[in-house]
């Protein structure tokens, strides 16, 4: 069968031959023309088998649904043999038979109009204009894949006239290309018959041989009249500009997606080379300024004289071996300020440089190993595009390739484009390590740097920062002096993340810290600050403001006070899970303590708990719920054995319950530990009275006060203390209630407390010359380091401390 193709209607002058197939695909009219063009009588013909007289072109169609009863060759141009002579070329139509009544019959007619010379004549023309004015390449191959024909456009691509194609070759022709896949291609569409469509194939012809070109090629097999294969014809476009405009949008694309995946300098500049390297350049380097590797901002113009220093961040090369024996990543090396490199840091434009003079002057002044290495590599072109971003050059990239293919101007306008994009996210990562320092500065400022040594308790902390919104999240804690020997522990957790969460823990800790001062027992303190929260909020509401303190709304707090002298530990949580409290022996308990609401939930009670601890206890606050047996009893046994080794300074345990803790906890959360070891102050340095409540308990009161600091060698004290002693009993006897008690604490300072049944509270006032009283608090005051009020279930105390040292600052 030949090549399928439509014809027209055959014009009105042309010999139509004509004949009937039935149903089954038998001969059943003949015609005077189809005898004529055929060389068939009817009687040799009539009765028989379509199929057996041109079985080459009815074979496949005769008796199915879509053979030539049904249509199924319409259209088809066919050679079909005659009796005597040549095969006439024919184009096939065929029509359904139909009944009287207009139904479908069974049989078809089927007319054959012979190809006229006109069309041969079109056909010839066409030929022609493609080979001698297309612009579109066209080869024809024989059967043995050697050249038959070219014409003009593919003379042009080539570079070498038709003569010289004849007879030869893809191998022998053209070298620079791929030889074996042009010739497998071939060979397919020849064995198959099926064409082969936009095949793409690369290489350079003797036309531009200094430049890779990409053709578009399809292939259709050519057949003669007779249905025999003639060989192969192949259709060639030049789409070097198209291609490598897609190929530079899709390396640009693809930029945007694989740069900048993180927020790290170094690795944002890896990625810059893993792209481009093999992809695009053989060797790839990017030198960033040091400044820009410390995250702060870098100068505007660089100061370049003499040589410049640059840090190696990152390279990558097709052949690794060119990089030995060159700077290591991460060192300082400089460059002549003669140089390239110099001169686009300083101007911040991009230099193509297709043909490196290995002996220029720069190179000369440049380390002997680079250009040794050049040599070695056959490196032979370079493009060096600035690193620049919002106007500032942070560094510059330099690129390589081999003198083979060497780069070319939209080469650099491409590496241009990448590095640009590039250049912002480095920049961004830049930007980010600088406000990373300044947020954990800035948050670390809120954390208690250090805690003053004290008698309750041994104390160790670590923080272990979030690894998102630059490490500031809202986990805290913080140690409080209180008087009277003890201690506030405090740990909390903000939710959200950020400098949000940051401000709110900051206003959540200077609150407690504020309301420490006064004493307050552990679960009033919590429900001050949840009365705070609805005020801050509307306050802030109200002021239109950006929103800061909304993350105060579901914060976590637990605060617990120790006295060392009770040994009693009295907490209370907001919404805080409990403590672990570890023995000695390394056994883990967990307070039943009341939970409790979150912080600004509207719950007024936080419902506290007085547990007694022994010496040497170590309770375990941390800003996250993981130590609460339902959930770690393995980590609970863990943790337990850690504390209880006491090898290890209690520092270095911290650090290692962070490292237990941590692994178990979403891998973005911040971490706050607290260690605090209890102690128990030593008897002999605590004096309790009961003092009657007469005016005469006063004076036996101080001679028993002066009598035990002479037991505790403070003589050089006493005249201060037994008038704070008296002054505070005389008010405790006039305005207090009974019982009243004295006691003498001696910590780091000494501490003189008056309790008492009545929650009067004291008030301090400056007494006229006139009256007669009113300057008993004043006296305490003067006569103190400090002094303060903090009430108890039934009643208060008033204490007074003073400095053990009074040359002490």
């Amino acid at each position: 069968m030949g090549n399928r193709a439509a014809s027209r209607p055959p014009p009105g002058d042309q010999k139509v031959a004509g004949f009937v197939l039935d149903r089954h695909g038998l001969v059943s009219a003949w015609s005077a023309a189809a005898e004529e063009l055929f060389g068939y009588r009817p009687s040799e013909v009539v009765g028989r088998s379509v199929e057996t007289l041109w079985p080459e072109a009815f074979a496949h169609h005769s008796g199915r649904a879509a053979g030539p009863a049904e249509g199924g060759l319409s259209g088809h141009r066919v050679v079909l043999a005659r009796r005597d002579g040549p095969p006439a070329d024919v184009v096939l139509h065929t029509s359904r038979m139909q009944d009287p009544g207009g139904r479908r019959g069974e049989g078809c007619v089927v007319v054959a109009v012979p190809v006229g010379p006109h069309t041969m004549v079109e056909g010839q023309a066409l030929l022609e204009a493609l080979f001698t004015q297309a612009p579109i390449g066209v080869a024809v191959y024989d059967r043995d894949l050697r050249v038959a024909r070219v014409n003009s456009a593919l003379e042009r691509i080539h570079g070498f006239p038709e003569e010289e194609a004849l007879g030869r070759s893809i191998g022998e022709l053209l070298p620079g290309l791929d030889a074996e896949a042009i010739e497998c291609r071939i060979r397919k569409v020849l064995e198959t018959g099926q064409p082969i469509v936009h095949a793409v194939h690369q290489g350079r012809t003797p036309a531009d041989p200094d430049r890779d070109h990409v053709w578009d090629v399809s292939s259709v097999v050519l057949t003669g009249p007779d249905g025999g294969v003639l060989g192969v014809a192949d259709l060639i476009i030049d789409i070097t500009d198209q291609y490598r405009t897609r190929e530079r949008l899709a390396l640009i694309g693809e930029a945007a997606v694989r740069i900048g995946t993180t927020l790290d300098v170094r690795r944002t500049c890896e990625e810059l080379v893993d792209m481009l390297v093999p992809r695009f350049a053989d060797v790839a380097v990017v030198d960033l300024l040091d400044r820009v590797m410390a995250g702060t901002e870098p100068d505007p113009e660089p100061a370049c004289t003499g040589r410049v220093a640059v840090r190696l961040v990152a390279r990558k090369a097709a052949d690794p071996g060119v990089f030995e024996g060159l700077s290591e990543l991460g060192e300082l090396r400089s460059y002549t300020i003669d140089s390239p490199h110099v001169q686009s840091l300083v101007d911040g434009q991009p230099r193509l440089i297709p043909h490196l003079d290995l002996d220029g002057a720069w190179l000369r002044n440049s380390a002997d190993r680079r250009v040794r290495a050049m040599h070695k590599y056959d490196i032979g072109s370079l493009i060096l595009v600035p690193v620049r971003a919002r106007g500032v050059t942070l560094g510059f990239v330099h690129l390589y390739r081999k003198r083979a293919r060497p780069f070319e101007a939209d080469d650099l306008v491409l590496a241009n484009d990448v590095v640009a994009r590039a250049a912002v996210c480095v920049d961004n990562a830049r930007r980010y390590t600088n406000e990373h320092a300044a947020a954990l500065t800035l948050h670390e400022s809120m954390l208690p740097r250090s805690v003053a040594d004290q008698s309750a308790v041994e104390v160790a902390h670590h923080y272990r920062p979030s690894r998102r919104h630059a490490g500031v999240g809202g986990d805290w804690f913080d140690v409080i002096p209180l008087s009277g020997a003890r201690v506030a522990l405090v740990v909390g957790a903000v939710p959200g993340e950020g400098f949000q969460a940051a401000a709110c823990m900051g206003h959540l800790s200077s609150a407690i810290r504020t309301l420490a001062q006064l004493d307050l027992t552990p679960d009033e303190l919590l429900g001050q600050i949840d009365e705070m929260v609805p005020r801050l909020l509307e306050r802030e509401h109200a002021s239109g403001s950006a929103p800061v303190v909304e993350a105060l709304k579901g914060a976590t707090c637990l605060y617990a006070v120790y006295d060392p002298i009770s040994r009693r530990c009295v907490m209370a949580s907001a919404g805080h899970h409990p403590p672990a409290v570890v023995s000695r022996e390394g056994e883990v308990t967990f307070p039943d303590l009341p939970v409790n609401n979150p912080l600004g939930l509207g719950d007024p009670v936080f419902e506290p708990l007085d547990v007694e601890l022994g010496e040497g206890s170590t309770l375990v606050l941390c800003s996250h719920a993981l130590l609460h047996p339902d959930k770690a009893h393995a980590l609970a046994a863990r943790l337990g054995t850690v504390i209880a080794g006491r090898s290890r300074p209690l520092d270095d345990t911290c650090t290692v319950v962070a490292d237990l803790v941590a692994p178990h906890l979403p891998t973005d959360n911040g971490l706050a530990v607290l260690l605090a070891r209890t102690r128990t102050l030593d008897p002999e340095k605590v004096a309790t009275w009961t003092v009657p409540p007469v005016p005469g308990a006063v004076g036996s009161m101080r001679a028993l006060a002066r009598r035990q600091l002479e037991q505790w060698g403070l003589e050089r004290l006493a005249f201060d203390m037994e008038l704070v002693v008296s002054e505070l009993i005389t008010n405790a006897i006039r305005h207090g209630h009974d019982p009243i008690r004295l006691r003498l604490v001696l910590d780091r300072t000494l501490i003189c407390e008056v309790s008492d049944a009545s929650s009067t509270f004291p008030h301090i006032r400056r007494a006229a010359t006139t009256d007669e009283g009113g300057r008993g608090l004043f006296l305490v005051a003067q006569c103190s380091h400090r002094w303060g009020t903090r009430y108890l279930p039934v009643g208060k105390t008033i204490w007074a401390e003073q400095v053990l040292d009074p040359e002490a600052p």
